[in-house]
């Protein structure tokens, strides 16, 4: 039964992913923090690790949604190379930082980090100009300071949350003029090297265990849950795709940020 609730929440991440850029990270989390500590007492090792387990399969989850949604988006024509690729290798350099850094925070640090960058987030596109707006005719190119402190930024922040990186690249590409259907898209690549990055950190960070947590956890990384999950997330994917060109730019980005709020809001209440 967990494992159906972990597949049908995969399949929103899935849906989330393709449409939003979210990498599934947003939901994953916080579902599969909530089932772990429910099923688990605080005494118990998984109970204890919960948030770095629900971390770092997360990251995993998110190389299959990433591949997945990249690929659906470019044959919508969505992916923009000048805006994508000078700004991956920046992001990679700081997800690794950010994934080490995750792998010594304690879980309920990471937690309360997740919690208050989903409000500041939603907070900055509801205040700031240049997010709710449809995006300019002519988009602005990104500068060398933001390809490069942003960039680090963003991969950093990412991994060490375990959320992709859409929720800073999304917004940031939003206010260069970008219509939501690509600055969504453009962050599914940008998140693949934040995945790659956090799962390679949390399975070495996971030597340091005197024992594996169960049979079915390899490292941090939950076997039965991530498989649960990334099939879900491939039916989402595909379900979702044909929606891609058919949402309206200014409600496109209503729904991101109420979508941050739910997930926020649903952290709150694990």
């Amino acid at each position: 039964m967990v494992y159906l609730v972990l597949a049908f929440f995969g399949c929103l991440s899935g849906v989330t992913t393709v449409l939003f850029g979210f990498g599934g990270g947003f939901v994953v989390v916080p579902v599969l923090y909530g089932v772990l500590t429910a099923t688990h007492g605080a005494q118990d090792a998984i109970g204890q690790s919960a948030m770095h387990i629900a971390v770092a399969t997360s990251t995993c989850v998110m190389i299959v949604n990433s591949v997945a949604a990249t690929r659906k988006h470019q044959r919508a024509g969505n992916i923009l190379r000048a805006y994508v690729w000078p700004l991956a290798a920046f992001i990679a350099a700081g997800a690794l930082l950010g994934a080490l850094a995750a792998t010594w925070a304690s879980g309920g640090l990471v937690r309360n980090a997740f919690i208050a960058y989903l409000g500041v987030t939603i907070l900055d596109c509801l205040l700031r100009q240049g997010f709710m707006a449809q995006g300019d005719a002519r988009p602005r190119p990104l500068g060398p300071g933001v390809l490069v402190g942003g960039g680090v930024a963003i991969g950093a922040i990412a991994a060490f949350l375990g959320v992709g990186g859409s929720v800073m690249t999304v917004p940031l590409l939003r206010r260069r003029g970008l219509p939501m259907s690509k600055a969504a898209a453009m962050a599914n690549p940008l998140t693949l090297p934040v995945a790659i990055a956090g799962t390679l950190a949390y399975m070495a960070a996971a030597r340091g265990l005197s024992e594996a947590l169960a049979p079915w956890i390899v490292g941090y990384v939950d076997l039965l849950a991530f498989a649960a999950l990334a099939l879900g997330s491939l039916a989402g994917i595909r379900l979702a795709a044909p929606l891609i060109p058919r949402i309206p730019d200014r409600l496109h980005a209503r729904v991101y940020v109420l979508l941050l709020a739910l997930v926020m809001l649903s952290m709150l209440a694990v």
